[in-house]
């Protein structure tokens, strides 16, 4: 494994704790990835230094680090410009990523089937083509010399012609894909579709498999479906489709919206959407901030939206209604005063389940048939078996 070391920045205005917490998550990406964190550098800055990120002294601090404990990577809490890329490298004599390419690594470390793959291949190669001069900086220093300067440029060029036309070839095959998996999408006829969303690693998977007793790989590190699943259930007597998708994430890159918006029209053509949400996770709220901001980006943020709380079992007091002696927190909360906090007041409709420990499940499972057969009867008005 890699020794890693994360660095981020407290811009004006930003939240010290917060800050913190996303590096935490950095440093989980990382870990999918397969990298071991070593230590983190967090600096104050008004904004980023266009030419660095960071500023001269912390990147001689830096420098002087990983020198001494012979780090492997350094990985930053945002998209780095390609000047900046380019300026760290040579400043540090180190590896350096951003969050876009460690997480574009994940995807590309996840994808399983052939769609996924030429989705994460097109992303990568979006991500790569502004950032090619920088795999070209050993003729910079030779710039004065005699026909060194034109070669360079030429490849450049011709890399750059290259990396265009395999986008434009990969788009092709997304588009005929696409096209497949619509006359799939077809095919279903008119049944109710539920898709579950949410942050990744919240639990949508182990609640996939719950309810439609089926095998979605599930496991807890972060992106660990990338491919659509759609199962069919059937709840007491009504049928119904549930799908599965890749879990949202907070400054997801533009590159994998862009390629995977058809795999998320599961999402847009649903009737109802579950967002799944990690209530034992810090900062959940920001997760269910970043899940709307999303479901806007690929236009379905007017879809019917059922909360799903999940892992309340990770909360110290969830099945019974003792308070600890101690300071009351909310992670002491009992199961009622979740239902009666904000959370379950002003979000309806909601739930507060624990998918691995089947809390609340049936109370789930009785939710979902009411919603799926009020819109099942208005769509089959006269089909019987529901009464």
């Amino acid at each position: 494994m890699e020794k890693t070391v994360f660095v981020g920045v407290i811009r004006q205005n930003d939240d010290e704790q917060k800050v913190k917490e996303y590096l935490d998550e950095l440093e989980f990406l990382a870990e999918t990835a397969g990298a071991i964190g070593e230590k983190r550098f967090i600096q104050r800055l008004d904004k980023p230094n266009p030419k660095t990120y960071i500023g001269a002294g912390k990147l001689e601090e830096i420098k002087a680090y990983i020198k001494e404990h012979e780090i492997d990577l350094i990985i930053f809490d945002d998209e780095l410009t390609p000047s900046q890329l380019r300026n760290i490298e040579r400043d540090l004599e180190c590896r350096i990523l951003d969050r876009t390419n460690l997480i574009l690594d994940i995807f590309a470390q996840r994808a399983k089937t052939a769609y996924a793959k030429t989705q994460v291949e097109l992303a990568q190669y979006q991500y790569l083509l502004p950032r090619l001069t920088g795999m070209w900086t050993h003729l910079e220093r030779q710039r004065g010399g005699i026909g060194m300067r034109g070669p360079g440029e030429s490849q450049i060029e011709t890399d750059r012609r290259i990396i265009l036309d395999k986008i434009s070839r990969l788009k092709e095959q997304l588009k005929k894909i696409d096209r497949q998996m619509s006359a799939q999408r077809g095919n279903r006829g008119n049944m109710v579709r539920i898709s579950l969303v949410g942050y990744t690693n919240v639990g949508k998977s182990t609640l996939m498999n719950l309810l439609a007793k089926s095998d979605v790989f599930a496991e807890n590190k972060l992106f660990a479906t990338l491919d659509t699943t759609v199962r069919k259930v059937v709840i007491e007597n009504v049928p119904f489709l549930l799908s599965d998708t890749v879990g949202f994430i907070r400054k997801l890159p533009h590159q994998l919206v862009e390629s995977f918006k058809s795999t998320l029209d599961e999402v847009r053509e649903a009737d109802i959407l579950m967002h799944v949400v990690d209530i034992s996770h810090p900062n959940f709220e920001d997760q269910i901030k970043v899940v709307h901001e999303t479901l806007t980006e690929i236009g379905a943020k007017e879809k019917p939206l059922f909360l799903v709380f999940n892992k309340v079992d990770l909360y110290k007091y969830v099945q019974q209604d003792e308070y600890d002696l101690g300071p009351k927190k909310r992670e002491n909360y009992s199961l009622n005063e979740l239902k009666n906090s904000w959370m379950g007041k002003e979000n309806d409709p909601c739930i507060f389940i624990s998918a691995k420990e089947k809390i609340q499940i049936d109370k789930l499972r009785n939710d979902i048939y009411k919603m799926v057969a009020e819109i099942h009867a208005g769509r089959y008005p006269f089909d019987n078996f529901l009464w």
